[in-house]
């Protein structure tokens, strides 16, 4: 019997402690935007340091400006210069539960539930995001230590306490910690599957700017009986600035838009398209049946290649009940940029600036959030050999390939290692779409617990090898 084979043994065997576990921590309200979560965040630090310790990691919680990070290590005994050495992040942190009447068991009192369909759940804030996916990586180890008396790698763990309120004291605490914390790769535990069948490992993240804008006609309201015609109108300034910024084939059209955007390879566009994914219910669960993005790219190209420019509120004028004529002074729209490949976002958030001030009438100004910033798109090579050996790993698991996929959304950290501590990542996540997080009655199947914690143990095994 092999130690890999030793160790899932132990994981299976301890399956119901690792649950007790997992909920102990569920039951920790660690919410990190709001102030008065502070000691439960601290709380679930220190939890997950006597957690650790007790497996034999030197680990301890890390102050912060902010909520505290939670710093391990592990060098096996055994170790040599050989033995590879790599970092698991994952973050302790949930978001708010409200609306809290919409759950149907209270947030903070984790629940095991089996549905009509058979599936048995894990229901409670934080069940998958990241409470649940950072626990297969703990009960993984858990597994090797007390099967084997080791793990068969060097490990570091950093589990932050801010990624659902933007991570702002992540970045000073890896520049602070470079030396300690660069390992050969980071893995992390907070993406999805394919299916519930299916593993997935995430490979490319689309990057994010933000902006909002603010364009002022008149110096104030104005009677649209007196001046409506003769004045100048900013909502419907803003309106034609909006309306701009695609074309008829759905195109951004913002000048420099695309730079550093490069065409989907070959091998990944065939093994997108042989997933079968069904474009008409991806839409239609929500109501659509149209795609609007850019023509001749499908829906997961879209989604997972190329970036947008998308309109997240816009308002201006009276929008109370009942009718006001009015002119309004201010219109105001939020706007979000996906970014892809080598796009830079202050580039992008600049190119867009000069776009709407050519657009600008002579009586019109414009004012522009000023935040800038921004993460740029992270995409790791499919030939990585982390990533051959978790997908070796992940299809013994399964007894299928893992999907090599993209995501629409954007996880900075990734970028952050990569910019920061020289380290590429594997996003390797057993979260499934209908998890609800960010959601009332948040859940997490058992099987992807169970699985995750197999999946890590297997791939623990192989980076050993």
């Amino acid at each position: 019997m092999t130690d890999t084979t030793t160790a899932l043994s132990a994981a299976d065997k301890g399956l119901d402690k690792s649950l007790e576990r997992l909920f102990d921590l569920l039951r920790i309200p660690s919410i990190s935007t709001d102030v008065a979560y502070q000691d439960a965040c601290e709380k679930a630090a220190r939890w997950l340091v006597v957690e650790l310790i007790a497996l034999g990691f030197e680990a301890t919680v890390r102050k912060t400006p902010g909520r505290p990070m939670v710093v391990a290590h592990y060098t096996p005994k055994a170790a040599t210069a050989k033995t590879p050495h790599v970092l698991f992040y994952g973050h302790y942190d949930v978001q708010p539960v409200d609306p809290v009447e919409l759950w149907h068991s209270p947030p903070f009192e984790p629940v095991r539930k089996t549905g009509k369909d058979g599936v048995e759940r894990i229901y409670g804030r934080g069940a998958t995001d990241d409470k649940g996916q950072l626990m297969t990586f703990v009960e993984a180890a858990r597994a090797w230590i007390s099967a084997t008396g080791s793990l068969p790698i060097k490990a570091t763990f950093l589990i932050e306490g801010e990624e659902e309120s933007g991570s702002p004291s992540l970045i000073p605490f890896l520049k602070e910690n470079k030396a300690e914390l660069s390992c050969a790769t980071a893995f992390v535990c907070d993406s999805n599957m394919w299916d519930e069948k299916t593993p997935a490992i995430t490979t490319r993240l689309r990057g994010m700017v933000h902006e909002e804008i603010v364009i002022t006609g008149p110096r104030i309201d104005l009677h649209s009986g007196m001046y409506g015609g003769a004045a100048m109108n900013p909502i419907r300034v803003l309106s034609k600035v909006l309306a701009a910024l695609h074309d008829k084939t759905g195109k951004v059209t913002i000048p420099g838009f695309y730079d550093g955007v490069k065409p989907l390879p070959a091998a990944a566009k065939k093994q997108w398209q042989s997933l079968k994914f069904s474009e008409k219910k991806f839409l239609g669960d929500v109501g659509l049946a149209v795609p609007a993005g850019e023509k001749g790219k499908s829906v997961l190209e879209q989604i997972w290649a190329r970036p947008t420019a998308e309109v997240n509120g816009i308002w201006g004028g009276y929008t109370d009940a009942g009718g006001k004529t009015v002119l309004p002074s201010k219109a105001h729209a939020k706007l979000t940029f996906r970014l892809v490949g080598q796009q830079e976002p202050e580039k992008v958030l600049k190119a867009f600036q000069k776009f709407v001030k050519d657009l600008l009438p002579k009586d019109c100004k414009v004012e522009f959030s000023g935040t800038g910033g921004g993460a740029p798109a992270s995409e790791i090579s499919e030939d990585n050999a982390f990533i051959r050996k978790s997908a070796a790993a992940l299809k013994a698991e399964f007894n299928r390939a893992p999907v090599l996929m993209g995501s629409g959304g954007s996880i900075p950290i990734v970028r952050s290692f990569k910019d920061i501590l020289g380290m590429d990542s594997v996003l390797v996540g057993f979260g499934l779409n209908d998890d609800a997080i960010h959601s009332p009655n948040e859940k997490y199947n058992l099987s992807s617990f169970h699985k995750g914690v197999r999946s890590w143990v297997r791939i623990m095994g192989a980076l050993a090898e």
